[in-house]
């Protein structure tokens, strides 16, 4: 009995190193627009890579190490990228975005377009093919500026503690207006150099809040007018982070570009109308919520990533359709 105990468990740890051997890892390495967020107190704050998840199935593992207020200089310094070669294995692949944080002043994160953030680029995806991953560089995705004049940021990390009186006073136009000059280019550029993929989410991420208009694309980021959400009673203006909506927009166009790239990844690329995560992944961290939003007589897909989940009782003629990824599973 207890060699056939052994002789099971070994067969089980051997399964569950074949299944990890198969699964792809997204690595993303960036700033606070693609970074995970703090969850406490509801908060609504999410960067894209936070819920490129929900957009691929459970052949791709998305292993996000994007860092708020992060330039690519900050980001090597700390050890951070050192961390992610050691995870790194052959055929996965890493998202290098950097630019809102090496446009800083201070020493410890800034970098110039053409000299220090080509390098530091260049041996991102350097050190990604010496581990055998693919490297795909993205340059960064646009602030929210309708402005004719953008405003001095110091910091885009302040947005984060300001209210809504705070927020710029200036008049806005119709017309998307750049602020990040240079650093929009050099990915580009070192992707050219380097014979390496590049995704131009600067230029996808221009066409969504353009396309929007002026007043649309606020509910792309944390926006707020005081009294509009309880989760931010005094109100935002902060147009360079995303809510949970944008930053589900965000993913699934850059997961489309991503697979447009790298056509081999289209096999992966999934779409629910509704993900739930208790991680904060998807568009609900519980399921009971997830429901109020759903109208029964119309075919919809909820994908449920990870965790132990009270099967829901749904109405008798529902159309609702559950999705268990990540290892989910009903009670």
């Amino acid at each position: 009995m207890m060699k056939k105990l052994f002789l099971a468990a070994v067969t089980l740890l051997m399964l569950s190193a074949f299944t990890q051997d198969k699964v792809t890892t997204i690595f993303v390495i960036g700033d606070s627009t693609a970074a995970n967020k703090d969850l406490s107190k509801g908060k609504l704050e999410r960067g894209w890579a936070m819920v490129l998840q929900s957009y691929f199935d459970d052949n791709i593992l998305v292993d996000n190490h994007a860092v708020n207020g992060r330039s690519s200089k900050s980001f090597i310094d700390e050890g951070r990228w050192d961390k992610v070669l050691q995870k790194m294995k052959p055929g996965d692949y890493v998202i290098i975005q950097f630019g809102h944080n090496d446009e800083k002043p201070k020493a410890d994160r800034h970098t110039d377009p053409g000299s220090t953030f080509d390098y530091n680029l260049a041996k991102f995806v350097r050190e990604t093919r010496e581990h055998g991953g693919i490297p795909v560089l993205m340059n960064c995705v646009v602030r929210r500026n309708f402005f004719v004049k953008a405003p001095e940021i110091e910091d885009d990390e302040m947005l984060r503690t300001q209210t809504f009186k705070d927020g710029v006073k200036m008049v806005e136009g119709d017309s998307l207006i750049d602020t990040h000059g240079l650093y929009r280019v050099a990915p580009r550029d070192v992707a050219k150099r380097m014979n390496c993929l590049f995704v131009d989410a600067n230029q996808i991420t221009h066409d969504l809040e353009q396309g929007l208009g002026t007043e649309a694309s606020k509910k792309l980021h944390m926006w707020f007018r005081p009294g509009e959400e309880p989760t931010e009673p005094k109100g935002k203006q902060d147009n360079t982070h995303y809510c949970v909506y944008g930053a589900h927009q965000v993913a699934r166009l850059l997961a489309d570009a991503l697979c447009d790239e790298v056509p081999v990844l289209k096999k992966y690329r999934t779409e629910a109308d509704i993900t739930v995560d208790a991680k904060g992944r998807g568009n609900y961290m519980d399921l009971k919520t997830a429901l109020e939003h759903v109208d029964h007589s119309r075919q919809t897909t909820i994908q449920i990533l990870g965790g132990e989940w009270e099967r829901p009782q749904l109405p008798k003629k529902s159309r609702v359709k559950f999705v268990l990824r990540q290892g989910a599973t009903f009670k």
